[in-house]
């Protein structure tokens, strides 16, 4: 085990920040060490170049008969911004309280890690799973895999698989097993209202002209009511409702209460759509949030001064049967529709992802099920995911396969924030899962 840790503490070392093209050297780097490692591990690795970062895929011998597993993580990791709220240095891997601190240690290098770990045993042991094998790592994930849905649609045949296994979600509660059966999808933009031609004197203009600051405030406002319900026209339209048994079953479980997610959240105080619990609100309901905001002076003291012009970054989570080109297409008719007189209004759309959702009680998803509760030693529970990996959906889209989403980092594993952690125990738990589902699989 202290190998492994090693070879994951090098693997976190890259700073493979693919939002940011200055890191472009870093993320080559990390792609050639991780294709390294995977051929040195006894599975045959290459490098595939797209239009935007590395894909790297490895196998092993495939044999007629066999099921295929396709295996499925990202390399690439988000921007550590605010530094200055690291404990320790984001991409120097360090273990406190027994956790692996560092960036990418939960999202998603050590979770991904635990799969090629059980794989190098296995080989090395002789004991390699009855499987055909196909490693899947990409590093665009973080920007929403715009290089990974085109390369898989006209190589589609290099990659027919029965089942695709991913370790990208997260467990509800330490100790407690964790399958997520379906995932929120998501849908970004980022408006822009302009002013004045050039930040003016609050004093000699104020009153004259409308301000930037004020007009963001008023459509930011607009997009919910009071009780937190979503206000743009026809966004619940397609939403698909919980089913009963989704209700009951979560309803029964203590760790999924309220106040489980307010505690995790460290919150004041719960707030959302009325009608439904913390965790209905969290995976099957849609929101609207705001991201991100800039207006005006920013630094010490008081300037005086209305601004040329204001920004938000806006995303949307979005649930079963909802459309994501649709939803921004609502959207944008919102902000038009809510844009004040006195400024003028752009609208950028980004990266978009559709919602995913399996049957959990299928064969697969009932070996994945057996795997949970043989490495942790207690009954797995089913959520849907509050998050999105948008290749998922899409995957299921272009190779006609589920995915099996077996989560090892926790409620207060920190993705995408600073201190960023995952368990060691998580970790190690995480080999001997992965090592039972190939088990499993295989006689399902």
């Amino acid at each position: 085990m202290d190998s492994h840790l090693d070879h994951l503490f090098e693997f976190l070392r890259f700073q493979s920040i693919s939002a940011d093209s200055t890191y472009q050297n870093n993320v080559n780097a990390c792609a050639d060490w991780l294709n390294g490692y995977l051929n040195d591990s006894g599975l045959s690795s290459e490098v595939i170049q797209t239009p935007g970062n590395p894909l790297i895929v490895a196998k092993n011998k495939h044999q007629e008969g066999r099921k295929t597993l396709l295996i499925y993580g990202h390399y690439d990791v988000q921007p550590v911004d605010p530094l200055d709220l690291w404990e320790t240095p984001p991409f120097e891997p360090t273990i406190i309280d027994n956790k692996i601190r560092c960036r990418g240690s939960a999202d998603n290098k050590g979770q991904m890690f635990v799969y090629v770990s059980a794989l190098k045993d296995l080989i090395k042991e002789g004991k390699e799973p009855d499987l055909n094998l196909i490693l899947l790592f990409e590093g665009e994930e973080e920007i929403g895999s715009p290089s990974l849905a085109p390369y898989l649609t006209a190589n589609k045949e290099k990659f027919n698989c029965d089942v695709i296994a991913i370790s990208d979600t997260g467990m509800i509660a330490p100790q407690t097993p964790t399958m997520d059966y379906g995932l929120r999808g998501v849908a970004c933009l980022e408006l822009t209202l302009t002013g004045p031609k050039t930040d003016l004197h609050s004093g000699l203009y104020g009153g004259t002209v409308k301000n930037p600051g004020s007009a963001l405030s008023e459509i930011i406002s607009s997009l919910h009511d009071k009780d937190g319900k979503v206000a743009i026209e026809g966004f619940y339209t397609d939403v698909l409702a919980i089913e009963p048994w989704e209700k009951e079953m979560w309803a029964d479980e203590p760790k999924l209460a309220d106040a489980e997610f307010q505690s995790s959240a460290q919150a004041p105080e719960l707030f959302g759509e009325k009608g439904f619990s913390a965790a209905e609100r969290l995976w099957v309901r849609p929101t609207a949030e705001v991201n991100g905001m800039g207006y005006g002076y920013q630094g010490e003291g008081s300037k005086t001064v209305i601004g040329s012009s204001a920004f938000a970054k806006l995303s949307f989570r979005l649930v079963p049967n909802q459309d994501p080109d649709h939803i921004l297409e609502l959207a944008v008719k919102h902000l038009q529709a809510h844009c004040p007189a006195g400024v003028s209004l752009n609208i950028e759309l980004e990266h978009s992802g559709k919602p995913y959702l399996m049957d959990p009680h299928s064969a697969f998803g009932q070996s994945a099920q057996r795997a949970l509760e043989k490495a942790f030693g207690s009954k797995p529970v089913l959520v849907r995911g509050g998050g999105s990996i948008p290749i998922v959906q899409d995957m299921k889209e272009i190779l006609g396969a589920d995915s099996l989403m077996l989560g090892l980092c926790l409620p207060d594993s920190k993705i995408h924030a600073p201190n960023e952690n995952l368990p060691v125990e998580n970790f190690v738990k995480g080999i001997e899962m992965a090592k039972i589902l190939f088990e499993e699989l295989s006689s399902t």
